[in-house]
């Protein structure tokens, strides 16, 4: 990182730094689509890259909390399916990431995402209760996942249409996410350790600072979940990645 002091960061920085720690808390606890928010966030207050440094500590210690609470529903199957071919997307990121266009990588991102969930919502009026079942669908989503993960922590968008073309229920869809993404999350500990160098002691301790906006947004998102049947989460979950796709194009 940069800055040589906390106390160098400006107070601008500070309340968005807050914020999308807020929200981080908030998606991994259910309310998924909005993780892109914080990501923008991060990337206004510090630039694009080290920024990633900074929000990964944070992911993990949200990922740690959503595990703790929705162990219970994980659902390893999927896992077990998913999680091979992220690994890979994370080392073809690893290795090209760093000189990707961001253009490129952004509206390529953007226009996957919508054409799968121009899929799904066909699938959704033809009331098709069947699910992708060749390896081919998750060995592409895994890896894309895996690669935008290493670039920019931007898998969340990827991972929710898997999940959804799954037609997981919400805890489980919940659960499951919160062990697949604690798994990978630390596997990049290492990758911005000593790879990019994104993270430092400054930037831990920034982050340590961050935590508790990460529990208030924990808290306030395990209510909402609570209180959401499982069909609006559906949609709900559909339209945040579809809006979260529109502000990869802005950030």
């Amino acid at each position: 990182m940069n800055f040589a002091l906390i106390s160098e960061i400006s107070t601008t920085s500070w309340i968005l730094s807050f914020l999308a720690a807020f929200v981080i808390g908030m998606s991994k606890a259910g309310i998924k689509g909005i993780a892109i928010i914080n990501v923008t966030f991060m990337a206004i207050a510090f630039e694009t890259k080290q920024s990633t440094g900074i929000v990964l500590p944070l992911l993990v210690v949200a990922d740690v909390f959503a595990v703790i609470y929705y162990n219970r529903h994980t659902q390893w199957s999927y896992i077990a399916k998913f999680l091979p071919w992220m690994i890979l997307g994370i080392m073809l990121g690893s290795w090209v990431g760093m000189d990707l266009p961001e253009k490129a990588f952004k509206y390529g991102m953007v226009i996957l995402i919508f054409l799968i969930l121009a899929v799904i919502i066909w699938w959704d009026q033809k009331k098709e209760k069947t699910v992708p079942t060749h390896w081919a669908f998750s060995s592409g989503i895994g890896t894309l996942a895996g690669f935008t993960t290493m670039v920019g922590n931007l898998a969340g968008p990827i991972s929710n249409i898997y999940f959804l073309a799954m037609r997981l229920p919400k805890n489980h869809f919940i659960g499951t996410a919160a062990w697949l993404f604690l798994i990978i999350n630390v596997l990049k500990l290492p990758l911005h350790f000593f790879v990019w160098e994104t993270i430092s002691k400054e930037t831990l301790l920034l982050d340590l600072k961050l935590i508790p906006g990460i529990i208030v947004g924990f808290v306030i998102g395990i209510n909402i979940v609570k209180r959401i049947n499982e069909a609006f989460f559906r949609k709900m979950i559909l339209v945040l990645t579809a809006l979260g796709a529109i502000i990869i194009l802005f950030k």
